[in-house]
């Protein structure tokens, strides 16, 4: 990835159910950088990363990846990781991860072995993935992060279910991917171990 690639969104405005959640939400964010989303429940915090995502459509104003691959939309260049882990409980763990790394176009990251043993799950590989806790399961959804490279990673109270030992796995992977020339965008309610900028959102207005 270039290592000029910056994240542009200008006068965002959404809107989800008639209601307007956030509106003319502006900023930039470097390669190497995090953005944290800050602000009370219902703020749009999650709204704003779906909108990066490519989930949910602005209502106003444009959304670019300069220096991206201007083919892909910015979400096509993002890995999004929402409330759910989106696991499929009757495969095993490295199914689970397989069945990503097939959904998400190939390989181009960690070998899926490697991935498992950087989120402490290479042990578990042939589990049924009913069987994981809570953390394991975030775990397991943290390494689609690692198998498939993208620029760009949309995180949704990425710290949720982890443990302390965990949570330092998490900034690990999160500083080497930024030390890489990624980009970060969180949602969170609490501060994150690496240097961050941030965004404050009070639902129709931004401070």
């Amino acid at each position: 990835m270039p290592s000029s690639c910056r994240l542009v969104g200008t006068r965002l405005t959404c809107e989800r159910g008639g209601r307007e959640v956030f509106r003319d939400v502006s900023f930039s964010l470097d390669a190497g950088r995090t953005l944290a989303l800050v602000g009370p429940n219902g703020a749009g915090k999650s709204s704003l990363l779906r909108l990066i995502a490519g989930l949910v459509r602005p209502l106003a104003g444009t959304l670019t990846l300069q220096g991206g691959d201007d083919e892909l939309s910015v979400g096509e260049q993002a890995h999004y990781l929402g409330h759910l882990d989106a696991l499929k409980p009757a495969l095993t763990v490295a199914e689970n991860l397989d069945f990503w790394i097939a959904a998400l176009g190939g390989g181009s990251g960690l070998s899926r072995d490697d991935a498992l043993d950087r989120v402490a799950l290479g042990k578990l590989a042939e589990l049924p993935a009913q069987y994981l806790s809570a953390g394991q399961r975030r775990r397991l959804a943290l390494a689609r992060l690692l198998v498939v490279h993208r620029p760009l990673w949309l995180l949704d109270e990425p710290t949720t279910a982890l443990d302390v030992a965990s949570q330092g796995r998490l900034f690990e992977l999160i500083a080497a991917h930024l030390a890489a020339g990624g980009l970060v965008v969180a949602a969170t309610h609490q501060p994150l171990a690496v240097a961050y900028d941030e965004l404050r959102l009070a639902g129709d207005t931004v401070s």
